[in-house]
């Protein structure tokens, strides 16, 4: 059973935001899903997909200004501290707060695209910035 189904309501209609979306939630359903002998393994995936989704949205905030950037920022440390606080229990054997971390970052994740997600999106286009190329269309 998923975690977290994709919707078209988690879309935010940039198709690089949406895909890397797109695979949190995939990575999210393998943890959710995972046995115990492959919960490590899924949760050190989601963690270094997560590391690279989070940087790739730094890089665009900070190409373009982003006016909340630390607000988003911090949002995005608090939750990589959880997924390594996680994978730190899963290490000692407790499986259990895989699934439940799974669970929580899907409340969260549903939150966070929403919200933080949406105006960066929006910002983004605005300014006329191609995530795909990472840089903005005006410019080149």
């Amino acid at each position: 059973m998923a975690t977290l189904d994709w919707t078209a309501e988690l879309e935010l209609g940039d198709e690089r935001i949406d895909e890397t979306h797109r695979e949190f939630v995939d990575m999210l359903n393998a943890v959710g899903d995972a046995t115990d002998e492959t919960m490590l393994a899924s949760v050190d995936a989601l963690i270094a997909h997560t590391e690279e989704h989070f940087g790739q949205e730094q890089r665009w905030m900070a190409a373009t200004d982003f006016p909340p950037t630390h607000c988003h920022l911090d949002e995005h440390a608090g939750v990589l501290e959880a997924m390594r606080e996680t994978r730190s229990y899963v290490t000692e054997g407790k499986f259990h707060v895989g699934r439940v971390l799974a669970q929580e970052l899907g409340t969260w994740f549903r939150s966070h695209a929403a919200t933080m997600d949406t105006m960066l999106a929006q910002w983004l286009k605005s300014r006329q910035f191609d995530t795909s190329k990472e840089e903005s269309v005006a410019a080149g």
